[in-house]
């Protein structure tokens, strides 16, 4: 895993010129805690319980990063995806995951699971409607920034490694609210080495929680970028 990490952060730094962190690029700092939509999906103990292998479920869906000033992280998700075929068949995902994340100087981040992250899914039309599957994902943004928003002030906006933005995230804390920043629980799977592509499960309509992208194309498109940068 941790060599896995290390060729990560090497192509990611290579594809692009290196990201001065100043003022134009945040406003704020990244540390504290981050929510989307209504922030009712926060991190920390009110989101998920590793020891039980348990979530409380918010009142609405959205999600929660938050990151400490040495390199610590905590993401919580809560997902609907409707089935445009079957109305009533309404999947849901709750994910939790934790560990260690590092801005690289192209201006991505790497974000490396303890490996107790675990997530919930429930679908009334799946022949297991109801189960619970370890979720252990490197994860790459390959871009972020910080700005002020008007209405709801400091805005994290994350972009995963193909590009595409998450839903922007609003500051709620500079404190970050987290559970304890080292493994919580005991697996027995390992880590996995495939890269998360974090994507947003109401992207398509039928997908049914937060799938891993092969490492065949993030390569792709990381050794892409950093071709194109050698051309410029």
């Amino acid at each position: 895993m941790m060599i896995f990490t290390s060729l990560l952060l090497l192509l990611a730094t290579s594809a692009h010129g290196q990201t001065v962190y100043d003022a134009a690029h945040n406003v704020t700092p990244i540390t504290g805690t981050w929510s989307s939509g209504s922030q009712n999906v926060v991190t920390g103990s009110g989101f998920a319980t590793p020891s039980q292998e348990s979530f409380t479920y918010p009142s609405t869906t959205g999600m929660s990063y938050s990151f400490t000033d040495d390199g610590y992280y905590e993401i919580a998700r809560y997902r609907m995806t409707s089935n445009g075929t079957v109305p009533t068949c309404i999947t849901g995902v709750m994910n939790w995951c934790h560990g260690t994340y590092v801005l690289a100087s192209n201006g991505s981040i790497v974000m490396t699971p303890f490996g107790d992250g675990y997530q919930q899914i429930q679908d009334p039309c799946a022949a297991v409607s109801n189960f619970i599957e370890i979720y252990n994902y490197v994860e790459l943004y390959v871009l972020w920034n910080i700005y002020q928003d008007p209405v709801k002030g400091y805005t994290l906006q994350l972009y995963q490694y193909d590009g595409t933005p998450l839903p922007p995230q609003y500051l709620i804390s500079t404190s970050p609210n987290m559970l304890p920043t080292q493994a919580l629980r005991n697996v027995s799977a390992t880590t996995s080495a495939t890269v998360q592509n974090a994507a947003v499960v109401n992207a398509n309509a039928g997908e049914r929680r937060w799938e891993a992208a092969g490492m065949t194309g993030l390569l792709t498109v990381i050794l892409g970028l950093g071709l194109a940068s050698l051309l410029l």
